[in-house]
């Protein structure tokens, strides 16, 4: 398997929504698919691009995509593990979003930034939250940029369950709440642990946010 290409830029190219690139190696060009965003930071032709490379096989052939960084090639390869979601939807959501914005995005379970991407709709969006949200916590927890709260405020030591906690962003998105107004309302409310959070479901937390966004925006 290909992971890492090194070599000369020769051909950028665009056809219709997709980017890509001829990258030269040793006399072998290789046809390298890329996001929008990674194809407009190209050097000019005839300079050298380095890419790692995500290798799909398929029975109709093989499919090269090219990634500035190895923790953006990752990320790709967790989007396209999820059902509904293939190459060109993961490429259009790292061509919207920077890879740390489109963490952030799945992990705050924010809709309408995912919703932004070419092609995603609102239930892949809800998919990708419920399906990523976790795993990308974990693995890319160092790309997560601070919102400005206390982070003594972490949802780490919340009594909320992961389970209840998609179930109560998703219904919150729904009603129109931006991501990080539910973030900052699940945090504030497992800080003041407010009716003893550990005994609540869902519908308890869903409840509970409410009267917290009621008083803010009050």
């Amino acid at each position: 398997m290909i992971g890492w290409l090194h070599g000369e830029l020769a051909d950028p190219w665009q056809q219709d929504k997709r980017c890509g690139l001829l990258l030269v190696c040793h006399g072998v060009g290789y046809e390298v698919q890329v996001s929008a965003r990674q194809w407009q930071r190209l050097p000019a032709p005839g300079r050298s691009l380095a890419l790692h490379i995500h290798q799909a096989v398929r029975d109709d052939g093989w499919t090269l995509y090219g990634f500035g960084e190895r923790h953006e090639r990752d990320l790709f390869r967790e989007l396209v593990a999820v059902s509904g979601v293939g190459p060109q939807m993961a490429l259009g959501l790292l061509g919207c979003l920077e890879s740390h914005q489109l963490v952030q995005a799945i992990v705050q379970a924010d809709l309408r930034s995912l919703c932004q991407a070419p092609g995603v709709g609102r239930r892949t969006a809800e998919r990708l939250a419920v399906e990523l949200r976790a795993r990308l916590q974990q693995r890319f927890l160092g790309q997560l940029g601070a919102d400005g709260d206390d982070p003594a405020l972490s949802l780490a030591a919340s009594p909320l369950q992961d389970d209840q906690r998609d179930e109560v962003q998703l219904t919150l998105a729904a009603l129109g709440y931006e991501a990080l107004e539910v973030h900052r309302a699940l945090r504030a409310l497992a800080a003041a642990d407010a009716g003893n959070g550990a005994d609540w479901s869902a519908d308890d937390w869903i409840r509970e946010c409410l009267r917290w966004l009621s008083r803010q925006a009050a």
